[in-house]
């Protein structure tokens, strides 16, 4: 295939860059992109004060990017592979520079949302192209398992960092330099990585499908629209939410049944029909939707019933990043000796545990507990994402990487949507029931039941002894419902053991060399190498209906 490396090379970038240096270019894409997903989190108060934005504005302002990004991720991922994945990724850098200068310097909501989706534009141009030549410049598996790993721990630390450097930034400067920081990093990259990122493709054979790429976008946003809605308050079969998420899967259903006709689709769907590929996909929506939605449930128990500021809550929350890094830097090794079946569902185990032990918390702080629970959350979900990432990347042809990638984080976003939508939908019911034996007035009770931050200003307004009865009521539910939910995330991180089963046993590395062998890998035959034809020569490749051209 045009645009990929033969397995038997060492691969050098642009300039003769060592791919080493490629992987840090992409991963400092990818921190940024993380970083903005959740720096804005802790600005929402400062933004809220000075531009005095709607209810609904409000949100827009916080949900804009994420589902412009997720919406976008397949049709920027098939088309880097069709007009070059570094051309895709550099328009990005340059977009994301200028909406990140629009949203720092927004005088009104309107402005703010619309630089918000820029911002999602210009992510889902950067998320893809990082990991889809990633797989172009580490065609050989056991490297490129060590660059994955890399790649998904300062994912990972972006995400957990976001809320911290933008407490810090917000407490010492203004809400817009949360945006502002972008702009040095996006000038430094944009002639970095024209200078040492290599330009890659996939075959291109046949016409970029259009209609195929709008069907997808707007499918993932009906889908992605219809479960955060669920997330926020509105009810499952309320319009609000049931019609986005209606449109969105009949649009899903279509795009799905044109790829299959197609000559050359713009993702070849019988990658889902290897259980290794699907079963992956499957564990990222899983492993996200526990990792977001406890992350959010914990975030409002360290600030609402433990009463820290948003730059402590932070910092609590660092050894879940500590603990994703050197599960990260581990990540190799493991997958190396236990191999994709048991990485993954040992992660997954591992984060259940962690998830029962958290249990253990109350309307009191105990450092340690968390610490540990944290600890061992962030190593668990960060090897079971490491494991995923690896297999469903390996699985997918090296011509069709943008789009597996492009899957892959489509997946992630729509996990955490799940999880935010999931969780907290759990979380609100049992809270709710724990006020149902309070003795209040009707408003104060229906009012209380909405969330907890709404009890303390309600229980504030009553005052006295009921205002107090109240205080602790509310306080004790959200701790009764925080239980309820770690149960429940801890059968589905459990249920996502069981479907880790259907991953292969041993990494086949793919060796170059005949007949060689890599710790806990599978040995490739010398007859099957000499057999089996270069890259790009006589090779069929399979389309969405199965047939073979």
């Amino acid at each position: 295939m045009s645009g990929t490396t033969s397995a038997g090379a060492r691969p050098r970038a642009a300039g003769g860059a060592n791919r080493w240096v490629v992987l840090f270019v992409l991963c400092v894409s990818l921190l940024v992109v993380a970083l903005d997903s959740t720096v804005l989190h802790v600005a929402v108060p400062a933004v809220t004060e000075d531009l005095r934005p709607r209810a609904a504005q409000l949100l827009w302002i916080v949900d804009a990017y994420p589902l412009i990004c997720a919406s976008l991720l397949i049709l920027f991922g098939t088309l880097g592979d069709r007009v070059g994945r570094r051309r895709v990724l550099l328009l990005g850098f340059g977009l994301f520079g200028l909406a990140s200068a629009l949203a720092a310097f927004a005088g009104t909501p309107g402005t703010l949302i619309a630089a918000r989706a820029l911002l999602g534009v210009g992510g889902a141009m950067i998320m893809p192209a990082t990991l889809s030549i990633l797989r172009d410049v580490f065609p050989d598996r056991r490297e490129r398992a060590t660059a994955i790993g890399i790649w998904t721990a300062v994912a990972a630390v972006g995400a957990a960092t976001g809320p911290v450097l933008g407490g810090f930034l917000v407490q010492h400067f203004w809400w817009g330099s949360v945006f502002l920081i972008n702009l040095p990093l996006m000038a430094v990259m944009l002639p970095v990585g024209r200078r040492l990122l290599p330009e890659s493709r996939g075959d291109g054979a046949g016409p970029w499908d259009v209609v195929g790429a709008l069907l997808a976008a707007a499918g993932v946003l009906g889908v992605v629209l219809g479960v955060k809605r669920m997330g926020v308050g509105h009810d499952v079969l309320a319009p609000a939410a049931l019609a986005p998420l209606c449109v969105g899967a009949a649009l899903l259903v279509l795009f799905t049944r044109r790829q299959k006709r197609r000559t050359h689709p713009l993702i070849d769907i019988g990658m889902f029909s290897r259980p290794a590929f699907a079963t992956s996909v499957g564990c990222i929506v899983l492993a996200m939707l526990a990792l977001v939605g406890l992350e959010l449930i914990a975030v409002q128990y360290l600030q609402l019933v433990l009463g820290l500021g948003p730059l402590e809550t932070g910092l609590r929350l660092l050894p879940l990043t500590f603990a994703a890094m050197a599960a990260g830097a581990l990540g190799t090794y493991v997958l190396r000796g236990l191999g994709p079946r048991r990485m993954v569902g040992a992660g997954f185990v591992l984060t259940a545990l962690a998830v029962l032990a958290l249990t253990a918390m109350g309307e009191y702080d105990r450092p340690w507990l968390l610490t540990a629970g944290f600890v061992l959350l962030g190593f668990g979900l960060q090897t079971t994402l490491f494991g995923a990432y690896e297999s469903m990347l390996s699985e997918a042809p090296p011509g069709d990487a943008g789009g597996a990638a492009a899957i892959g984080e489509t997946s992630y976003q729509l996990g955490a949507g799940i999880g935010i939508a999931l969780l907290g939908s759990v979380m609100n019911a049992a809270y709710s029931r724990g006020l149902d034996a309070v003795s209040a007035p009707g408003w104060a009770k229906q009012g209380a039941t909405n969330s907890l931050g709404e009890a303390y200003q309600v229980a504030g307004r009553l005052g006295g002894s009921a205002g107090d009865a109240l205080h602790e009521a509310a306080r004790a539910a959200f701790v009764h419902g925080l239980h309820v939910t770690l149960l429940v995330s801890a059968g589905l991180l459990l249920l996502g053991a069981l479907a880790a089963l259907r991953l292969p046993r041993a990494m086949d590395c793919g060796s170059p060399l005949a007949g060689e062998r890599c710790p806990g890998g599978v040995e490739r035959p010398a007859a099957a190498e000499a057999a089996e034809p270069p890259q790009g020569v006589g090779r069929q490749r399979t389309h969405g209906s199965g047939s073979r051209v």
